[in-house]
């Protein structure tokens, strides 16, 4: 078998089923506390989010709120699209894997919509990409609340987000399937700078502006927010803001904080 390996399983998550399963249902008892909230996300559905991609301890609720909705929809294939914090190379590259590796099982890899996204836009796999946490992370959740559906895996480095959104556009052409994005927000500020500079991110998710982005928003994952900003207006989809929230809010150090924020398009 050919596998994407784990590569930050008891870091940036739990390295056990047990463990995952019940960080996630401490994730859904607090919204369980929340009855309005939790009213809510269970009237939305969609076919595409924007997730953090840092530890659970300090991102993993608000990811959550997002996976929980996508577990909506009878989805057959997730594509999880992250930067590139390892290496540096020119472009995407795509997991040509069989299995993708956590936890809580393996998830097959859609070989049939790698090959024809491999051909269609002409992308390359770089197998030195592909041990990167932004995506890594989000896989867990996918396997938890889906566990039988298909994933694939794209990570770029040196581009445009004009090189991704034909990419995010025709994935959500295809029936069952949905499109996570994957972000951080502004990183190493205080609480109060912080807070500025990400609601410029939130501003211009709920206006699918990508000039507002420009402005200050300091995402990791830039590139791919302005990619699904751009198809989700053309797509005339609608954004809703999910959670926002910063590092302070699970470890109490105010003075360096990084921010985090989930989003849906429906």
């Amino acid at each position: 078998m050919n596998y994407r390996t784990m590569s930050v399983e008891g870091s940036f998550y739990p390295a056990t089923a047990h463990e995952i399963n019940t960080m996630i249902d401490h994730f859904n008892t607090i919204l369980h506390s929340h009855p309005d909230m939790l009213k809510r996300l269970n009237t939305l559905k969609g076919d595409a989010v924007i997730v953090p991609h840092a530890g659970w301890i300090y991102s993993g609720f608000t990811a959550n709120i997002a996976f929980r909705i996508l577990a909506n929809s009878n989805l057959q294939t997730v594509v999880v699209v992250g930067p590139s914090h390892r290496v540096g190379f020119e472009g995407v590259s795509i997991a040509d894997n069989q299995y993708y590796q956590t936890p809580l099982g393996d998830l097959a890899i859609n070989s049939n919509l790698v090959n024809d996204l491999k051909h269609r836009f002409s992308i390359p796999y770089f197998s030195q990409a592909h041990h990167e946490h932004s995506t890594e992370v989000q896989m867990p959740f996918i396997k938890h609340y889906l566990p039988d559906t298909q994933v694939v895996e794209l990570v770029y480095a040196y581009t445009e987000p004009s090189l991704i959104e034909p990419i995010i556009a025709y994935a959500l052409t295809l029936p069952d399937t949905a499109v996570v994005i994957s972000t951080d927000l502004s990183h190493y500020y205080t609480l109060d700078e912080a807070q500025k500079l990400d609601s410029i991110c939130l501003d211009a998710i709920v206006n699918e502006d990508t000039d507002i982005l420009n402005r200050g928003c300091e995402a990791c994952g830039m590139i791919g927010v302005k990619a699904m900003l751009t198809v989700a207006k053309k797509k005339g989809l609608k954004s809703t803001v999910l959670d926002y929230r910063t590092s302070a809010d699970a470890s109490g150090d105010t003075s360096r904080v990084v921010g985090y924020m989930s989003a849906l398009f429906h």
